[in-house]
């Protein structure tokens, strides 16, 4: 059962399908202004669908998504982009145009959504490009960079328009155990910038070093959330086979699973 968090995101009985087949169902959730929110599940479970409702590219069937008091799931054109302007997002691909340099990656969404003088978007970029350690790399090509590499200079374009909210779609995904480990030092390190963070992952590792708290998700809706000690010391047994990696137990192919 959820816990009644007020928080700068507030999804509430948010219900979504495809042709009829439900991917999400009752599910609520709040993130807290400033915490790291790692929303944990299986593949395939939803948790990238969930990324896409909250950005507005998807509509749920039923439910809210309110974000800086406003309902995502009611907005259209320039209302909703007014709203993600004030959220971030960072792609498994990292998602660069590949024939722009990385500088030029960090300026577009600035000199397109804003009214910036040319010498502040390039003083943003510098700034952010610095965060994450890729400041030597502004006039290179997104091809010259490692996976990495490439998913620092997402984090820094997710961070350019000051954004209240960032979202991370599984950051690991595809990388080394310690471009994978810098990647998470990021993630943690935007707290200190007054940053909420929301990260969908099925990386345990990852998961337990850089959240505040955790959620799981499960059967289209959130199973169980907590602090990461609460959840290590879960009994739910569909959470503790996670946790273990267990082959056998309610998450397993033919088990027929209730929850607690």
């Amino acid at each position: 059962m959820t816990r009644d968090r007020a928080g700068l995101l507030e999804v509430r009985d948010l219900a979504f399908g495809y042709d009829g087949k439900p991917i999400l169902r009752d599910l609520s959730l709040s993130a807290a202004p400033h915490e790291t929110l790692a929303v944990l599940g299986t593949s395939g479970c939803g948790k990238s669908t969930l990324l896409r409702l909250i950005l507005g590219l998807l509509k749920p069937g039923s439910g809210s998504i309110r974000f800086d008091d406003r309902d995502i799931a009611k907005l259209e054109g320039s209302e909703l982009n007014e709203v993600r302007q004030k959220m971030g997002m960072v792609f498994q691909s990292a998602a660069l145009i590949s024939s722009i340099d990385v500088g030029a990656n960090l300026a577009l969404p600035l000199a397109e959504l804003t009214d910036k003088r040319q010498d502040e978007i390039d003083r943003i970029v510098d700034e952010k490009l610095s965060l994450v350690g890729m400041k030597d790399a502004k006039a290179k090509l997104p091809a010259a960079l490692s996976g990495g590499m490439r998913k620092r200079v997402g984090i820094a374009r997710a961070l350019v328009m000051g954004p209240k909210l960032v979202l991370f779609d599984e950051p690991g995904s595809g990388l080394d155990p310690v471009a994978a480990a810098l990647i998470d030092e990021l993630i943690v390190g935007l707290r200190e910038h007054d940053t909420t963070c929301l990260v969908v992952t099925h990386n345990l590792q990852s998961a337990f070093r850089i959240a505040t708290r955790m959620a799981m998700l499960h059967e289209g809706a959130i199973l169980e959330e907590g602090t990461p000690d609460e959840f290590r010391t879960s009994k739910n047994p569909i959470v503790r086979q996670f946790l273990d990696g267990d082959p056998e137990g309610p998450l397993s192919e033919g088990y027929e699973a209730t929850r607690e």
